[in-house]
């Protein structure tokens, strides 16, 4: 028997801004992209196998009925590393996967697609990325760590770069690797640990934003009232709102 259609409001699936590139793979049902309206397939359904590079802003997505799919994040630097591809060139975009990548990769997009459930599709990953993985480590070409570790070893390996030690040859490295300025990645990465340490008061039913502003090292509540509401395009009341009602949240719930 067939289930009832849910309404368009409970289609929706709302994503953060943030600094990684993704894989996404839709096994069935593709979404269509609700915004950011800068996007080139803003208002249309979304490839099948589609890849996006960092996002500045927040992704809302609208599916016309259940749907399966499977994803993976890698940090920009490490893609880069991979595949030598241009990470600035893919901010705030998404584009299918067989205008972007080479015949090997378009051939595990394929595998991940057919394979037959989750697990096979991570087997299928881990076997094509470990043997790469392996040969850029040994040449020392990027680090890995969380987040924030990420952004201050992605600092340093610019600083010690050949193209030399000045600000802005540093920040052009940088934005060469991560698709975006370090700024804005250390806003980011401050943004991201205000709402890790939000969520965990909130679930505790301890949550003052106030504290939340002074915990992140912000001026005041507004200022961080504002950069949340840049990251995922809702207010903090909102936010908080959505983590217990509404199931178009459920990234903000699992993002760690």
């Amino acid at each position: 028997m067939d289930c009832p259609l849910l309404p368009s409001a409970e289609r929706v699936n709302r994503f953060p801004a943030h600094n990684y590139c993704s894989f996404a793979w839709f096994i069935h049902n593709e979404p269509m992209l609700i915004s950011p309206a800068s996007d080139s397939w803003a208002g249309k359904v979304v490839p099948r196998a589609v890849f996006g590079g960092p996002r500045p802003t927040p992704i809302v997505q609208l599916h016309s009925g259940p749907m399966q799919g499977f994803a993976m994040l890698l940090y920009p630097q490490a893609l880069q590393a991979l595949t030598g591809l241009e990470i600035s060139a893919h901010v705030e975009r998404f584009s299918p996967m067989s205008e972007v990548f080479d015949a090997e990769w378009q051939a595990l997009s394929a595998q991940v697609l057919s394979a037959d459930d989750d697990m096979a599709r991570v087997a299928v990953i881990e076997a094509f990325l470990e043997p790469r993985w392996q040969a850029v480590r040994a040449k020392g070409a990027t680090s890995s760590t969380a987040m924030g570790d990420w952004v201050r070893a992605l600092a340093a390996h610019a600083a010690a770069s050949p193209w030399g030690h000045s600000a802005r040859h540093v920040e052009r490295r940088i934005k060469s690797w991560a698709g975006q300025p370090l700024r804005r990645l250390r806003r980011l990465d401050r943004v991201e640990q205000s709402f890790f340490e939000a969520r965990d008061r909130h679930e505790a039913g301890d949550l003052s934003w106030a504290d939340i502003a002074a915990w992140g090292g912000y001026a005041d509540q507004a200022h961080l009232c504002r950069d949340i509401r840049e990251i995922t395009g809702h207010s903090p009341t909102e936010l908080a709102r959505g983590l217990d009602e509404d199931e178009g949240f459920w990234a903000y719930r699992i993002w760690r």
